[in-house]
């Protein structure tokens, strides 16, 4: 596939040649295309070349990619062919990339696979803060049911040990009269509280 540009200032009778590839998988039981290699032509000899990585599709679908470049920001899927060669002095990126090979119908693209990642950095972010947050709910709500249990504990453990639990038959004679020196005088049974003088 050539996409002639004539000439561009310097650059006479710009030309920039992707070339396709198809083959037939067993597993996928169909076709995928696959580009293979960039190439840029001007002054009727090839410039630059590159090579393609992970730019493929089934052969009835198109491909698209926000970026297709050479450059390590936008994950360079164009790598330069060899070290000696001029690409190394080309930065190439096409933005809003898409292609299809085969099975064009009506000029128009078919449905496309893109080069999207099904994890994302973005898509992992939100799974990892979605795991943070039911952490922190879970710790929540593992507190909140933790205290109430400590709530009825101390108030079972205050219950007995502020206020004396008293015996029925203690009842009928907490006090015994004392005579000493013409006063009436009331002592309670448990010595340990305190006296008391009337």
């Amino acid at each position: 596939l050539s996409l002639k540009f004539g000439d561009i200032g310097n650059l006479k009778g710009l030309v920039i040649r992707f070339l396709l590839t198809t083959s037939y998988y067993q597993l996928s039981v169909q076709n995928w295309f696959s580009l293979h290699r960039l190439q840029l032509l001007y002054n009727h000899s090839i410039q630059a070349t590159f090579n393609a990585t992970r730019i493929y599709a089934p052969a009835s679908y198109s491909y698209h990619c926000e970026h297709v470049s050479s450059l390590q920001r936008y994950d360079a899927l164009l790598i330069p062919s060899s070290a000696n060669d001029l690409s190394k002095l080309w930065e190439v990126t096409f933005v809003d990339f898409q292609i299809q090979g085969f099975n064009i119908q009506e000029g128009h693209f078919a449905y496309a696979k893109d080069c999207a990642s099904l994890f994302s950095p973005a898509i992992l972010m939100g799974l990892v803060m979605s795991l943070i947050l039911l952490l922190v709910l879970a710790y929540a709500l593992h507190m909140l049911i933790h205290l109430k249990s400590l709530d009825r504990h101390y108030e079972s453990k205050a219950a007995s040990a502020y206020f004396a639990q008293m015996k029925d038959n203690d009842m009928g004679d907490e006090k015994e009269p004392l005579r000493s020196s013409g006063n009436e005088s009331y002592e309670l049974r448990n010595q340990q509280f305190c006296k008391i003088y009337i």
